[in-house]
């Protein structure tokens, strides 16, 4: 799509499934390389002859795979938080510990595109696995010796390779998919970080059942967390290198970065400071700022058993949910613009509801000090307003990898961004889990902070959301179109 006209026209815009399906051998033939040039993107499935595609070459598979590595790594991360505070008693020292992890996600994430240039996207995907199994580590020994210092050095092990993870499977799950699959692909991989969350949940359930009361949950879970996350690296060995991976269009894919280190410093700043993706920047900050306050809400308010059963309920709510967004922002049949527009909306809408009802409760909660368990009164409403929550947090997180995909221009700049989205979050999250290891940002202070960024969020990303489908085009298909005609061009 060479101009804006081009890419507003309803033909262009949108590429049905049927026009990726693989090509047999006689569509091939009597087509010449010079026709490439001549078709537009939705005539992609008929360059490459492709043989049927392999299942353990799929994109499928690697979505399965990529989201087990993410179940693994932060998906059991997020389920320890997911118990409030790391599922210690109070929620300040983890707060600490996770502002230190994502501080130093910012600068691994920053370099992350330098990591896939030296050891390719898989390797750095397996690299950042590793240092999540410190992280739980240290709260158990917390949890069961009361020593902290090994809480802040697996939330720092934790926080140098989180950093190129996040990036690495973000990249992966931006250039794997075929278009008409981007949707389903990013919500079955997310799923698995709400897997996570979900198991842990069933786990600590299952545990602490009896426990009414505020308090710690019982340190026997963590040593079940510990094992699952050392288990992340062997999960990373079974993904396919890009060159490896069989797509149903016959499109290659490309993620690689050929430039060298100085090269790589300068386009990661000269993106950052770019246009599109200063105006996405406060989306994404409000977005991720998020956890940190859902998480403290439910272990100040919340027994240990109903924070548990929170866990795993919130899991599954935004599990399903997850997927109905991916499917619909597949829906061909909708225009991209339309589709884009009415999900932002959807997504924004979702948040507001959650910090008005988050702002009303909190404040009172503040004044009262309550700790709700299943069988009290007002439970209910406490209670689904996390659920809520966290399926809101959901939507709004899957929406900004569909919104980031459709700012990169070529292959590498799918990395860079990548890297940029992931550092910004980490450094939003740092803020917010800093500010939550204070008392009264924890309980109150934050909830009204959180809905000030989300009200300053709205016109900037508007005004991105806003040119998708119209002036960007589809930047997932300009991608493909390149990268057919270099794989044309090198036959």
């Amino acid at each position: 799509m060479a101009s804006s006209e081009k890419a507003t026209s309803p033909k262009d815009e949108e590429v049905s499934r049927d026009s990726f399906d693989t090509p047999t051998v006689g569509q091939q033939q009597g087509k010449s390389n010079s026709s490439f040039f001549e078709t537009t993107p939705s005539s992609i499935g008929n360059i490459l002859t492709r043989n049927a595609v392999k299942w353990y070459r799929s994109t499928f598979y690697n979505a399965l795979i990529l989201g087990l590595c993410n179940l693994l790594a932060p998906g059991i991360w997020g389920a320890m938080n997911s118990l409030g505070g790391g599922g210690e008693e109070k929620p300040y020292l983890v707060n600490a510990a996770n502002a230190l992890t994502f501080a130093l996600m910012v600068v691994s994430c920053f370099f992350s595109s330098i990591f896939v240039r030296f050891i390719g996207i898989k390797w750095t995907l397996i690299v950042g696995t590793m240092g999540y199994a410190p992280y739980a580590a240290g709260l158990y020994v917390n949890n069961r010796f009361g020593d902290q210092w090994l809480v802040l050095l697996g939330a720092a092990l934790c926080g140098l390779s989180a950093g190129i993870f996040w990036a690495a499977e973000a990249a992966i799950a931006l250039a794997y998919p075929e278009p008409y699959n981007q949707g389903r692909f990013l919500g079955f991989w997310l799923s698995f970080r709400v897997g996570g969350q979900i198991l842990g949940g069933a786990i600590s359930l299952g545990i602490n059942a009896h426990r009414a009361t505020a308090g710690s949950v019982s340190y026997a879970v963590y040593l079940v967390f510990i094992v699952l996350q050392a288990l992340g690296p062997f999960a990373g060995l079974l993904l396919n290198n890009p060159s490896q991976v069989q797509r149903k269009d016959g499109v290659p894919v490309q993620l690689q970065v050929t430039k060298g280190v100085g090269y790589e410093m300068r386009a990661m700043l000269k993106l950052f400071v770019s246009r599109k993706f200063l105006l996405a920047i406060p989306f994404i900050c409000q977005a991720v700022y998020t956890e940190a306050v859902m998480f403290s809400y439910e272990d100040l308010w919340f027994s240990v058993r109903s924070r548990a059963l929170g866990s795993l309920l919130s899991g599954v709510v935004a599990l399903i949910i997850g997927n109905l967004l991916g499917t619909f922002l597949d829906n061909k049949s909708i225009s991209l613009k339309t589709r884009s527009r009415s999900a932002f909306i959807f997504v924004v809408a979702w948040q507001g509801m959650c910090w008005i009802w988050a702002s009303v409760v909190t404040t009172e909660f503040n004044k009262m000090g309550p700790v709700y368990d299943w069988v009290d009164p007002g439970f209910g409403r406490a209670f689904a307003l996390f659920i809520f929550w966290v399926a809101g947090f959901q939507l709004n997180y899957m929406y900004l990898f569909f919104l980031v995909g459709n700012l990169a221009d070529d292959h590498e700049e799918v990395v860079r961004i990548a890297g940029l989205l992931r550092g910004t979050e980490s450094a939003a999250q740092c803020v917010s889990y800093g500010l939550s290891s204070v008392s009264i940002m924890a309980s109150v202070g934050s909830v009204y902070l959180n809905f000030g960024l989300w009200a300053i969020a709205i016109l900037p990303a508007w005004l991105i959301v806003r040119q998708i489908g119209h002036a960007f085009g589809d930047k997932k298909i300009d991608r493909e179109t390149r990268a057919l005609r270099d794989a044309s061009d090198n036959e």
